[in-house]
C-alpha cells in the first residue's frame, strides 16, 4: 500500500468502480474480447491494450480497439462481445476478498456509497442482484447513464444527486480511467493495483493512495 499525501477520515462519499474493482472479472473481460476478435477474423490486440479499455463504454472500447475499421464492423463486434459475455452469465464470478467486509464498513462508518461503471445498466443490474450488493450502493451510473469515463459526467452526476462536497468524495478504481476522471471531477482517488493496472499506470494518475487489497482502504480512512 502506498501513499501520496496524509491519511483523510472525512469522506461523505466514495465511489466505486465495478470490474477489476469490486468484481473479480478482468479475466472473463479478456476472454470474451479475444472471442469477439476470433469471431470476426480480427488479431486479438495485446493484453495491456485490452486492460487499457477496461472501464470505457463498449462502444468507446471497440472504437479505441479498432479505429481503423468500418462503423457497421464496430457495431458487428459490440454485438458478438455482448453474446459472449451472455454467454457466460450462469458462469460465476467472484466478488475480490474483503469487498463485502470493506463496503459494509464503510456503510457503518455513515459513508455514502456509490457505483461508477463502464458496463451497461443491464449489466450492472444483474451483478448488483446476484451479489446481493445492491442495497449498500445509494446511487449507481453507468455507461447507459452518462458519457464514458475519464469524462467527469458520471461523477459531476453521482455529487449533484447526492449532494457531497467534491472536496469529501473519492473515487476507488482499477484503471488510470477511473482517476482520470476522478481528477477531472475534482475529488480524491483511490487506485486499486489487483485489477487492470498496476501501481506504475495507476501512480500516473497521482491518486491519494494505492491499495493492494479492498481491506487496505480500511486502514487507510
Amino acid at each position: 500500500m502506498t501513499y501520496a499525501s496524509t491519511k483523510q477520515s472525512d469522506y461523505q462519499l466514495v465511489v466505486f468502480d465495478w470490474d477489476g474493482t469490486i468484481m473479480d472479472s478482468i479475466g472473463r473481460i479478456l476472454e470474451c474480447l479475444r472471442d469477439m476478435c476470433h469471431d470476426l477474423d480480427l488479431e486479438v490486440p495485446s493484453e495491456q491494450a485490452c486492460r487499457d479499455i477496461i472501464g470505457l463504454s463498449l462502444p468507446a472500447a471497440v472504437n479505441q480497439l479498432f479505429p481503423r475499421i468500418s462503423a457497421t464492423s464496430q457495431e458487428a463486434l459490440q454485438l458478438r462481445y455482448r453474446h459472449h459475455f451472455l454467454r457466460r452469465a450462469d458462469e460465476p464470478l467472484k466478488l475480490f476478498d474483503g469487498i463485502e467486509h470493506l463496503i459494509t464498513e464503510l456503510q457503518q462508518r455513515g459513508i455514502e456509497l456509490a457505483v461508477a461503471t463502464g458496463k451497461s445498466r443491464a449489466g450492472l443490474d444483474r451483478m448488483l442482484e446476484q451479489t446481493g450488493l445492491g442495497q449498500y450502493f445509494s446511487h449507481t451510473r453507468t455507461a447507459d447513464d452518462a458519457q464514458s469515463k475519464p469524462h467527469p459526467d458520471m461523477l459531476q452526476q453521482l455529487l449533484s444527486v447526492t449532494g457531497a462536497a467534491a472536496n469529501k468524495s473519492m473515487m476507488v478504481g482499477d484503471s488510470q480511467l477511473d482517476l482520470k476522471m476522478a481528477n477531472s471531477a475534482g475529488m480524491s482517488a483511490v487506485g486499486v493495483a489487483y485489477g487492470a493496472h498496476g501501481e506504475q499506470k495507476l501512480q500516473e494518475c497521482n491518486p491519494k493512495a494505492v491499495i493492494y487489497q479492498p481491506l487496505d482502504l480500511l486502514h487507510w480512512l
